[in-house]
């Protein structure tokens, strides 16, 4: 796996992660719990929310093959599925807004829901997880440093909720939202390019890989 690919992988589980989108969920679910409890809540929610990822990671495509779905049928349906994720971040209210209406009153059930799911461990997140560990043309080591980039992604993500305080003083409301939607337009395109991933892997295109397309622009 090149620096190219890591790279990718990080972006696509950054952008459906969206770390900075979560701060306000965070603020809002941890605002009537005593400020000792904040380190907590934004613990347990990335715990929960990693173990979710990692179970589509493992058992995903099993479950698809067990339906005798294939692959690259499901590599079209997650790349609609993020392209449409992508268009609610861009065009629609943002990810905050929506999630924090439906966030409780009980702090710590805030951390599971709406936090863990589906702040951090949203659909979209899920469908990436398993569109970037195809068992058939990944290995197991690769598969590994994919569970490593989820990983970090979710490290990141749990330093964000931690510093959440001083960040959205910093941007606000409205910083985050127009972050959110930079991150929908790069998961737009990144589920272009899974579509017709799976159109090639299905045999109704044939793309040359990135690599190949060398010519210039004049």
């Amino acid at each position: 796996m090149d620096f190219t690919s890591l790279a990718r992988e990080f972006v696509t589980l950054f952008v459906v992660i969206d770390p900075v989108g979560t701060i306000p969920v965070f603020l809002y679910a941890a605002a009537r719990a005593p400020r000792a409890l904040h380190r907590q809540i934004a613990l347990r929610a990335t715990i929960i929310a990693g173990l979710v990822l990692l179970a589509f990671l493992v058992g995903g495509q099993f479950l698809l093959e067990g339906l005798g779905l294939r692959f690259g049928s499901f590599q079209i349906a997650g790349g609609i599925v993020l392209f449409l994720f992508a268009l609610s971040m861009i065009f629609g209210d943002s990810k905050s807004d929506n999630e924090i209406s439906a966030a409780g009153r009980d702090p710590m059930a805030g951390a599971v829901f709406p936090l863990a799911m589906p702040s951090i461990a949203s659909p979209g997140a899920m469908l990436a997880i398993v569109v970037l560990t195809d068992n058939h043309s990944q290995t197991v080591a690769e598969q590994v440093i994919t569970a490593g980039i989820l990983v970090l992604v979710l490290a990141i993500t749990l330093a964000l909720l931690l510093a959440a305080t001083v960040i959205h003083k910093l941007i606000g409301n409205t910083g985050a939202s127009v972050i959110s939607r930079v991150m929908g337009i790069i998961l737009a395109t990144i589920a272009v390019d899974s579509i017709m991933g799976g159109l090639d892997a299905l045999g109704v295109l044939s793309l040359e890989p990135p690599e190949a397309i060398s010519a210039p622009l004049e």
